[in-house]
């Protein structure tokens, strides 16, 4: 199942613009300000998909930070927050993690509806029912400051930056 989620709307402040190509063929253009936003302290940024990736429940403060309304988040691929520096390779390892039936853990650096970004500590597990996976929960929390450095200079090197 293809989502085609529309292109960002370009920021009226300066911004640079990137073309993604989703695992499922979809593409996007994304707007990226390299404004961070600090996450919200003592706040948990929950969300569920099913086993596509489609958002099918986010909290309020998932809504918050983004930028989008909850009318814009539901139903869209999660992706709908792929920050142009996240490498194939996390998300790779995210989704063989998780459909393998196990618990996956990482930093993950997303992009807000107006090009600004902020980073994540996600825990994200499978729910499963009656013995089978019928979708995704994500459960992301402030990350350390010294981790996110580290994960800015992984992910460059995987990116070839």
């Amino acid at each position: 199942m293809n989502i085609q989620l529309p292109d960002m709307p370009k920021p009226a402040d300066a911004a640079t613009e990137h073309q993604l190509t989703f695992q499922d063929g979809t593409t996007r253009t994304v707007y990226d300000t390299g404004v961070e936003r600090p996450y919200p302290d003592g706040k948990l940024i929950v969300s569920r998909t099913d086993l596509n990736g489609v958002l099918t429940h986010v909290n309020d403060a998932f809504v918050a930070i983004s930028g989008y309304s909850q009318e814009e988040l539901l139903g869209s691929p999660q992706h709908i927050l792929r920050h142009p520096d996240m490498p194939k390779e996390a998300y790779a390892d995210l989704w063989a993690t998780v459909k393998a039936g196990k618990k996956w853990h990482g930093y993950v650096k997303n992009l807000c509806k107006d090009g600004s970004h902020y980073w994540v500590y996600a825990t994200v597990v499978p729910n499963i029912r009656r013995g089978e996976t019928v979708g995704y929960t994500s459960v992301r929390r402030k990350p350390s400051r010294t981790k996110v450095n580290e994960a800015i200079a992984t992910y460059a090197n995987l990116k070839g930056a």
